[in-house]
C-alpha cells in the first residue's frame, strides 16, 4: 500500500480532486489531504465539495508519502504562494516519486523551478508559462516523462489516474528525450506512456 498525498487550497476543481483520490483509495492506497493548515476546510471552485486538509505541509515531509497529486482549478496558484507548499512539491521532484498535476496544476512545477528540459502538458492558458520556465509543452491526454505526469483537463482523467497508479505500482517512467532548439516550444511526436 501507497501513501499518496493530495495538495489543495480554495478553489481547486472538484473532480480533479475527487476522482484521482477516489481511485486511489480504491486502489487499496492511502490518501492524504496536504493544506497550508490543517482543520481548516477547502472549497472546490464548483462548490460540490469541502475538503478538510488532514494536515498542515509545515508537519509533514515527503520522505513520508510515495506520490503526490496536484489538482487544478486555482488551487495551485494559491499554493504556489506558500513556501512551505513549494518545498514540499520540489522535494517530490528531487526524490524521483511520481508527481501528478492536471489542469492548472503545473503552476506549482514551474513555482518549484522543476520544468527545465521536461515535457508536459497542461490547460491550454498555462502553456505559456510552462514553456518560459523551459519545458516543452504538448497537446496530449497524459504526459510522463520521468516521475513528472501532467494532464489538460477533466476529460484526462481517466488516463492521468491510471498513469498515476502505473507508476505507483510499478515505478516511475522513462525520461523523454529532450528536444532541440525551438522544438522545446511546439508539439512534437513523441512516445507518450
Amino acid at each position: 500500500m501507497a501513501r499518496i498525498a493530495f495538495i489543495l487550497a480554495d478553489d481547486f476543481e472538484d473532480s480533479e480532486f475527487r476522482i484521482p483520490y477516489d481511485l486511489v483509495k480504491q486502489a487499496g492506497h492511502e490518501a492524504v489531504v496536504i493544506g497550508v493548515e490543517d482543520g481548516k476546510p477547502v472549497k472546490g471552485k464548483k462548490g460540490k465539495e469541502v475538503i478538510t486538509p488532514d494536515k498542515a505541509v509545515r508537519n509533514v515531509s515527503s520522505r513520508d508519502f510515495d506520490a503526490l497529486v496536484i489538482p487544478g482549478g486555482y488551487s495551485p496558484d494559491h499554493l504556489r504562494m506558500d513556501i512551505d507548499m513549494v518545498g514540499f512539491v520540489r522535494d517530490f521532484y528531487r526524490a524521483d516519486k511520481p508527481l501528478a498535476a492536471v489542469c492548472h496544476a503545473p503552476w506549482m512545477l514551474v513555482e518549484a523551478d522543476v520544468l527545465d528540459g521536461r515535457t508536459v502538458t497542461s490547460w491550454p492558458s498555462v502553456r505559456t508559462d510552462l514553456i518560459n520556465a523551459g519545458a516543452r509543452w504538448v497537446d496530449r491526454e497524459v504526459v510522463e516523462d520521468g516521475n513528472l505526469i501532467t494532464s489538460r483537463n477533466p476529460g484526462d482523467l481517466p488516463a492521468f489516474s491510471a498513469a498515476l497508479l502505473r507508476q505507483v505500482d510499478q515505478g516511475i517512467a522513462p525520461r523523454m528525450e529532450p528536444s532541440r532548439g525551438r522544438e522545446a516550444t511546439s508539439e512534437q511526436p513523441s512516445s507518450v506512456h
